[in-house]
């Protein structure tokens, strides 16, 4: 081996590497874009398969890969944001969005009226802006541009080193005899474009990789063919392997995407054996990354065509391959009861494909244990005021699912900290992680009170009219004050944010009020002094509950 080719060796590898970290940085700033977006996408997905492939479609597109999407779609499928049904047409739009890439790939072959779009033509530009915008842009968006901008070059100077490292063994016979051999074997062809996608993880790049032998004139049609078909099918084990262990509706739907592929590459490979085997000198033809492109393209509108109305064909095929004792085996090691399955319904790792949809996941959950516990705190005061010891105990259990939430979240919000966030969403990262810790405080007091309750029953003690209606009082300020500081984190209403801060004033007014009309009561005799210390203790509660509350609603001001 001469220096030359080991220069050439060399040349290939660095243009490999520059084309696949370039294709992760632009997924990378694609996804801080339009990430955030992803939640609202799938929130329109009702019962409309149509619109389900539709966005599919969108999202593969925008973050350059199917494997993230089905990836995501087997996490939403998880934590139940998606049922399979929904599931099957966003699948099916995955596939045909990731086509977007072979074309970025296949414009410098597109002729002469696009000679300015070859890479080598204004690549270098497009990374000299993308370094500007990343250095000296104060904006996040425009540094996200930048980002987004140097991907893109980067993507397109690798595909000419790996160009340019090849050209010159275009004529040697091991390309011919390679491809000859991919080509008349189906199954070896499709074979090797399943493992080099699965190795890459992406589709998009076994493809880009198989444009540029093609632009060198080194692939023939057939062996191009097969290898694409292939790498439909690579690209379904990166769902696959994430799917595993976790609960049977998420394997079903990797199982259905790999399901769609493998009948998708044996129609069209067994009709393509048929043709060529009729047509040899067209098997055995150069093809173009142009043709790639276009082969891909029909090959995925087509078979989305063809399968769409066998939807919930494939669902009921996924039923079979995966049994549904999985699933109770799964359900058993995973969750202990009914309580920590919801508090487990959303938090799946598989949503961290997508930064910002895990962070908005994350915020959601916060509410879903401010929810859990804002009905711990009524049942608390009820507790009191109905001097029930039953609920009294009732209190206790919830208090355990709620530590154990404040435990999952925080090691939840770690991870999601981890990712690529833009500052802002690093901030609400931060604040989430006081909201959960301002929530388990309300949740200790609502335990105090509880256990206020059962000092009263078990001491025989009691308060007058006067200080139930106190109580009732008070506590009903506090409930509105901390209810609205969880709607203004759901829903970011500044509306809310103020009324938490007004029944907060209110609370602390009546806090003292209360404070002194306990001690003259005292003072006088009219109650017994170890039922007004418990009452000056129940109330010191409600007034910390009420401050945590106001906690809260800061923290979602602070984000506005």
């Amino acid at each position: 081996m001469s220096v030359s080719d080991v220069s050439n060796l060399f040349g290939f590898l660095g243009g490999l590497g520059m084309f696949l970290y370039g294709m992760t940085i632009m997924a990378d700033g694609m996804q801080k874009t339009a990430g955030s977006k992803m939640s609202s996408f799938l929130g329109m997905l009702t019962n409309n398969r149509f619109l389900a492939v539709a966005l599919g479609a969108l999202i593969t597109a925008i973050i350059q890969s199917s494997g993230a999407t089905t990836v995501m779609v087997v996490g939403f499928v998880s934590a139940g944001v998606l049922t399979l049904n929904q599931a099957v047409g966003v699948i099916m739009g995955a596939n045909i969005g990731t086509t977007i890439t072979a074309w970025i790939v296949s414009m410098s072959q597109l002729g002469d009226a696009f000679e300015i779009m070859k890479p080598g033509f204004y690549a270098p530009a497009i990374i000299g802006i993308g370094a500007l915008l990343l250095v000296f842009a104060k904006g996040p968006k425009k540094r996200m541009a930048g980002e987004i901008s140097i991907g893109l070059g980067l993507l397109f100077i690798g595909l000419d080193f790996m160009s340019g490292s090849i050209s010159p063994y275009t004529d040697a016979p091991i390309f011919a005899d390679a491809f000859a051999l991919l080509g008349g074997n189906p199954l070896l062809g499709m074979v090797i474009g399943a493992v080099v996608t699965a190795i890459l993880q992406s589709s998009s790049a076994s493809v880009g990789i198989l444009q540029t032998l093609a632009m060198n004139g080194v692939v023939t049609t057939n062996a191009a063919i097969y290898i694409t078909l292939g790498q439909n099918i690579g690209s379904c084990v990166t769902a696959m392997i994430s799917s595993m262990g976790s609960s049977r509706t998420a394997k079903r739907a990797a199982v259905i995407h790999l399901t769609f592929n493998v009948i998708g590459a044996i129609l069209v490979g067994s009709l393509g054996f048929v043709f060529f085997a009729m047509r040899p000198d067209f098997a055995a033809s150069e093809i173009s990354a142009v043709q790639i492109s276009m082969f891909h393209t029909v090959f995925n509108l087509s078979m989305t065509a063809i399968l769409f109305p066998f939807a919930n064909q494939l669902v009921k095929i996924s039923g079979l391959v995966v049994k549904e004792k999985e699933e109770k085996q799964a359900v058993a090691d995973e969750v202990q009861d009914q309580e920590m399955a919801a508090a487990l319904k959303h938090l799946d790792k598989r949503i961290f494909e997508s930064p910002a949809f895990a962070l908005e996941t994350a915020s959601l959950e916060v509410v879903h244990m401010g929810q859990i516990t804002l009905d711990n705190v009524k049942l608390a005061l009820e507790s009191l005021l109905e001097g029930s010891a039953e609920k009294a105990q009732e209190v206790y259990k919830v208090e355990k699912t709620i530590n154990n939430m404040e435990k999952m979240l925080t090691e939840y919000l770690i991870k999601v900290d981890s990712l690529s966030l833009t500052e802002r969403q690093k901030q609400v990262a931060t604040n989430l992680f006081y909201s959960i810790s301002d929530i388990e405080r309300v949740g200790d007091h609502a335990e105090n009170l509880a256990e206020q309750a059962e000092y009263m029953i078990e001491h025989q003690l009691d308060f007058s009219q006067t200080g139930y209606e106190d109580l009732r009082r008070i506590g009903s300020s506090v409930i509105k004050s901390f209810s609205y500081s969880i709607e203004a984190r759901q829903s970011g209403s500044m509306d809310a944010i103020r009324k938490v801060s007004q029944y907060e004033d209110d609370v602390d007014l009546q806090e003292e009020e209360l404070r002194e009309k306990n001690i003259e009561r005292l003072t006088s005799g009219a109650c017994k002094a170890s039922a007004g210390v418990a009452f000056l203790d129940v109330i010191s509660n409600l007034e910390r509950i009420s401050d945590h509350a106001y906690n809260l609603a800061g923290y979602v001001k602070n984000e506005l």
